[in-house]
């Protein structure tokens, strides 16, 4: 998380870029924010490191800056939306399929990755989400995987979750075999390295997947989809020179 900050810093410089987290690690939310009133700070923006709107996005997040802001008087926050289904999303997911497939091909910006048009129409991806029990957070996974499917050409993106969910990520592997997919590999919808991660690994492995992509990380992509993120947030409210990116680990 520190890492991607450091990178949307990188993008646009003069930008305040401060990691705040719902629970587990400091700072927290509270005080991030803390530390930018002090600094004297009164407009920002909290932009969710989350890619689906699920529980963290529609309850956490509000209840946090709920309860802390009053105690923070002349310090505005606009609450960005979650990161979601985008162009820049697919490229991040396309930098690190290539990677794991290709190592050092992390800097490719290529359209269709892993060798062209025929060797994709050849290959089934699993799109391994961690996992939630809102519906509309399931369906926005599969707009991920159906609009991935369209761009790259892929023969099937299949939508797996490491929890809450089904089909886990070693029953789409399957299936994509049983459908007579020769090549399958496992893109993981993450953006950090944790226990879902890991159970989305340990699967990938167990239904003997070809590829396992890396996390999303601090790709590029991505942190041109926070400031996207922000700067919608921040034209929807007036000028805001600071981010405050809230996530969970």
């Amino acid at each position: 998380m520190h890492a991607l900050a450091a990178r949307v810093r990188s993008l646009r410089p003069g930008l305040r870029v401060t990691v705040g987290f719902l629970e587990f690690d400091r700072p927290s939310v509270p005080g991030a924010l803390a530390g930018l009133h002090a600094a004297g700070v009164r407009e920002a923006v909290a932009v969710p490191l989350l890619l689906t709107r699920a529980y963290h996005a529609k309850t956490d997040i509000p209840a946090v800056l709920a309860e802390c802001l009053p105690r923070l008087p002349g310090l505005r926050v606009r609450r960005a939306g979650v990161l979601g289904l985008d162009p820049l999303l697919l490229g991040a997911l396309e930098r690190r399929l290539a990677q794991a497939v290709r190592p050092g091909a992390a800097g490719e910006r290529a359209r269709v990755p892993l060798g062209g048009p025929a060797a994709a129409a050849r290959t089934g991806i699993v799109l391994a989400a961690a996992g939630s029990s809102d519906p509309a957070a399931r369906t926005a996974v599969g707009a991920v995987a159906r609009s991935w499917r369209e761009r790259a050409g892929w023969a099937a993106v299949r939508p797996a979750f490491a929890s809450a969910a089904q089909p886990g990520t070693a029953d789409a592997v399957r299936a994509l075999r049983a459908d007579g997919i020769g090549r399958v590999l496992v893109a993981p919808l993450v953006i950090a390295p944790g226990r879902l991660p890991g159970r989305i690994a340990a699967a990938a492995r167990e239904a003997g997947a070809d590829a396992l992509a890396p996390v999303l990380g601090a790709a590029p992509e991505l942190a041109a989809l926070l400031l996207r993120r922000h700067d919608e947030a921040a034209a929807a409210s007036g000028a805001a020179d600071h981010t405050v990116a809230g996530t969970y680990l």
